[in-house]
């Protein structure tokens, strides 16, 4: 008898909506991420790229959908990352559906006001 393999959930793959901006001195990278949780989501950089995930739960509701806009899946973005980045510092938040990554500039790449004499 042949054996059945049994299908693996297929997970759609969303790219979230960002923007970016500069603040204090910082690159702010913010991603909508609704129905994610800060346990599923992920920031990792490795050389120059850094990589935001994170997932939202199945629905397990029984029964069928009269309608449907919700969205579920696996949130996915990558950014390219130069050298002005202090890969040591970088912070990130998850609050309302939405994920924050604050990188920090090298001191060296600042602007500073130099003094008039």
């Amino acid at each position: 008898m042949k054996e059945l393999a049994t299908k693996e959930e297929k997970r759609t793959v969303l790219v979230p909506a960002c923007a970016i901006g500069e603040e204090n001195g910082s690159i702010i990278i913010r991603l909508e991420m609704p129905g994610v949780s800060k346990e599923t989501l992920k920031v990792s950089m490795e050389g120059n790229e850094l990589t935001v995930s994170g997932s939202t739960e199945s629905d397990k509701r029984k029964g069928e959908y009269l309608v449907r806009e919700r969205r579920e899946g696996d949130y996915r973005k990558l950014f390219t990352i130069d050298d002005s980045i202090d890969r040591e510092k970088v912070d990130a938040t998850l609050s309302n559906g939405v994920a924050t990554i604050m990188l920090h500039l090298k001191e060296a790449v600042k602007p500073r006001l130099i003094e008039i004499k």
